[in-house]
């Protein structure tokens, strides 16, 4: 990431979603996997030690999460643009990588993974 001195990263963060232009992804929903790059200024919070001076991983991790639990969308583009735009709420965030997998997609070949990665920078 170019926006930001530091980078915090979540990776692997686990929800069960409704999303999917299928009904049947929609009626019976699928597991997701949610990756993030934060950019982040973390000195002040380093001299400090103060988490109020950072990004809370924590509460990122919920907010993605919520997104992903909460109202269906058809594409994972739309998903990642959401959970990008629920990050980018907390004032620490500078810029944001998010990656969405979709284990479970209905594909008719063999794969190990379907994803989509944006990178959303605050306005």
């Amino acid at each position: 990431m170019t926006n930001g001195p530091d980078t915090i990263v979540l990776r692997g963060l686990r929800g069960y979603g409704r999303h999917g232009v299928l009904p049947s992804e929609r009626s019976l929903g699928q597991p997701f996997v949610v990756d993030l790059a934060l950019a982040v200024d973390t000195r002040v919070a380093g001299a400090t030690d103060d988490l109020g001076q950072t990004a809370d991983y924590a509460a990122l991790a919920r907010a993605a999460l919520a997104v992903v639990e909460g109202e269906p969308v058809a594409l994972i583009e739309t998903l990642a643009q959401r959970i990008a735009e629920a990050v980018l709420d907390h004032p620490h965030v500078q810029a944001v990588d998010v990656t969405v997998h979709k284990p479970s997609a209905p594909v008719s070949v063999p794969f190990d993974d379907i994803a989509v990665t944006i990178r959303r920078t605050r306005p």
